[in-house]
């Protein structure tokens, strides 16, 4: 049974796509931002349902199916997570209209990994990373500069990308004798939560900062300094800036990456000593259960049941 017959309830005549999920839309509680990635994932499935010859009004579950099969083959986990649930709510709300079951409902994408699929630095690699790029820093260029303090920043406080993207110069305050940095993370809709910065990651942005000469608060805190950009810096461009920091210090890896230094950080302060409490703080991790990923697999790492095995075995 297509989902045109559920919107009877809705309109008097079958609806456009355009229709459908314009009324589906006006119904909806949520952020700005939310919205429209609502919208661009649903472009994504209106372009492949057209593809097939099919109709969104119409949809069956096995199109639907189909469509998840299709993304799975495509995309990770996360991103066919994130494709699905505007697809899911769209037929939830149609057919929930009469009152009857979805052909979207269970239909969810392949589990994540338990595994990162970005490797943390080692220790030497990290201290190798922070030292060519502050050696660069020497010669005094504001865009050296401005590439150590983002190295500095995301491997020892754990920020995402577009965290440091978003940070502007009024960010960075004092909070009980500490500086911190706050940030707009993930979701969120204001600059709400904050990072304790470690004095090396307070004196490489204070020297970048310095360097800039006076700025307003509302100034991007990592700035481009090319021809035509001086504004906030891109996530592109500081996954760019990591990527490029790390290759010149011989680490050279697709397991490497920006989002490497934030689970760098995360290890780091587990190993150091830092509770699972205080690690899911500095990580703003929603869910306790994400921060313990880390924990658990360094206790497999450091007590691998493998050479239990293989002493009994000897």
């Amino acid at each position: 049974m297509g989902a045109s017959a559920a919107i009877e309830a809705v309109a008097s005549s079958t609806p456009t796509n355009g229709q459908l999920v314009a009324s589906w839309e006006a119904d909806l509680d949520v952020r700005p931002r939310t919205k429209a990635g609502y919208e661009r994932a649903l472009r994504t499935f209106e372009r492949w349902m057209d593809a097939q010859g099919l109709d969104l009004v119409d949809a069956t579950r096995a199109d639907l199916l189909a469509y998840r099969d299709h993304l799975a083959a495509n995309y990770g986990a996360s991103t066919v997570a994130a494709y699905l649930v505007p697809v899911r709510g769209l037929y939830g709300w149609a057919y929930g209209q009469m009152g009857k079951p979805s052909p979207a409902d269970g239909i969810h994408g392949p589990k994540a990994a338990k595994i990162h699929a970005r490797d943390a630095l080692t220790k030497g690699q990290a201290r190798e990373a922070v030292s060519v790029a502050e050696a660069k820093a020497e010669g005094g260029s504001l865009a050296a500069l401005r590439d150590a303090a983002i190295l500095v920043t995301l491997m020892t406080c754990g920020l995402r990308t577009i965290e440091a993207s978003r940070a502007c110069v009024g960010d960075v305050r004092n909070l009980a004798g500490r500086r911190v940095l706050y940030v707009q993370g993930k979701g969120r809709d204001a600059k709400d939560d904050y990072v304790v910065l470690p004095a090396k990651a307070a004196r490489a942005i204070d020297r970048y900062l310095a360097a800039r000469g006076p700025l307003a608060d509302d100034a991007p805190l990592f700035a481009g300094h090319g021809n035509r950009s001086h504004g906030h810096l891109t996530t592109r461009h500081i996954s760019q800036i990591c990527k490029d920091a790390m290759r010149e210090a011989g680490i050279d890896s697709p397991r490497i990456t920006a989002h490497s230094l934030r689970h760098t950080a995360v290890t780091a302060a587990l190993i150091g000593g830092a509770t699972i409490q205080q690690a899911q703080a500095m990580a703003r991790h929603a869910r306790i259960e994400t921060t313990l990923i880390y924990a658990h697999n360094l206790e497999r790492m450091e007590h691998p049941a493998e050479d239990a095995a293989a002493s009994y075995l000897s």
